[in-house]
């Protein structure tokens, strides 16, 4: 799958979803897990509307922060699914750009596509490790502990009798299935992002390295046509990805970074409370991971719109430094049209409202972190 530029753990996870192109019965695979995910909320925001106190902040942040993080991932399933048509048009714009650079040269794309593969096993791995302590690591932990309880690693209200063997070993196995699964497609999703973005910046270094050869190649007759045609093509073609990737990602961006802002205070105050009574390592532990991973989260968001802004701003500055004085003047007309052009920066933007930047990531940190002590005052 290199030749694509998304790696196999993204490629099997939507397969997994239904999202892949040609995967054997997307829609029934989405359907079915849709309504897995919906029926399971049910019955996590019926205990936290029975429980709703705040009086009690611990119980109440605890399990919220957990129904929250869920139901992010049930609406970014729903916009891709939505978007499936412009998901569909990125991977075979990266196909045909693969094609290119294996018949001329794939030495950057290799590069882009190696750091991809690292990259996601990073974004994929660190939900996976947070769903493993939320779920299967904390009802190890009780097993091991001295006082025993048939306590749900997940806060449900049911309306039955769910601790009675054997409904209560088949609701385990299922939230067990329920928390790693979610955590493994919230880490799919952002590996999916970075997979895009990291491939549209090797695309970059391309075409800086067009540019390259259109001053290499200069002579008395001037540059040639066919190398000035290849660079507007490649450049018209990296602006019509980011669009699409845009459209793809921009409201799933904005649920983001709202919505990671109640999900990381609810992980912070856990953290503090964990901290300030030791209520034991495995509920310290449980709430670190979850706030690194949905911190995690934003980062990858808020990171993918600055590298794509630098990424862009890097055109203008290849066509700047350039040999361009040294071009016959109806080239240099063409350059100077792709340096304006350039100056548009390609970025992802949150809802169409703002773009997402490094110092965006830092806003959300510190609303998170103010909205936490205005608990941690009222706790």
């Amino acid at each position: 799958m290199k030749r694509a530029g998304i790696s196999r753990p993204v490629e099997i996870g939507l397969r997994f979803i239904g999202m892949w192109p040609e995967s054997a019965y997307p829609n029934l695979y989405l359907f079915m897990y849709m309504t897995m995910i919906a029926v399971m909320q049910y019955y996590q925001y019926l205990y936290v509307v029975a429980r709703f106190d705040m009086t009690n902040l611990t119980v109440l942040t605890d399990c919220l922060g957990l129904a929250l993080a869920n139901t992010l991932v049930f609406f970014k399933l729903s916009c891709l699914a939505w978007n499936r048509r412009i998901f569909h048009n990125i991977l075979a714009a990266m196909d045909r750009d693969w094609n290119e650079c294996i018949i001329n040269d794939s030495s950057i794309m290799m590069a882009v596509a190696n750091q991809s593969c690292r990259n996601s096993i990073v974004i994929i791995g660190i939900p996976i490790i947070a769903g493993f302590f939320v779920s299967i690591g904390i009802y190890i932990y009780r097993m091991m502990s001295s006082e025993i309880s048939r306590d749900l690693p997940v806060k449900m209200q049911f309306s039955f009798d769910a601790l009675e063997s054997p409904v209560f070993e088949c609701i385990l196995a299922l939230q067990m299935f329920y928390v790693m699964s979610l955590a493994s497609v919230a880490g799919i999703i952002n590996a999916l992002l970075a997979s895009l973005v990291i491939h549209m910046g090797g695309q970059v270094d391309i075409l800086r390295r067009v540019i390259t050869e259109i001053h290499s190649s200069n002579n008395e007759l001037g540059t040639s046509i066919n190398l000035l045609s290849d660079l507007i093509k490649k450049h018209q073609k990296i602006i019509s990805l980011s669009d699409d990737i845009e459209n793809l990602f921009s409201f799933i961006a904005l649920l983001q970074l709202l919505w990671n802002t109640l999900i990381i205070c609810c992980s912070g105050f856990m953290i503090i409370f964990a901290l300030s009574t030791h209520k034991g390592v495995m509920v310290l532990a449980k709430s670190i991971f979850f706030y690194i991973a949905k911190t995690l989260e934003v980062f990858v968001f808020c990171y993918a719109g600055e590298f794509l802004s630098f990424k862009s701003k890097s055109i203008s500055d290849a066509v700047y430094e350039s040999h361009w004085y040294n071009l016959m003047p109806s080239d240099t007309r063409v350059l100077l049209f792709v340096m304006l052009r350039s100056q548009k920066r390609l970025t992802i933007t949150a809802g169409k409202i703002f773009d997402l930047t490094l110092e965006g990531f830092m806003s959300v940190m510190k609303a998170s972190a103010s909205y936490m002590s205005v608990l941690h005052a009222m706790y």
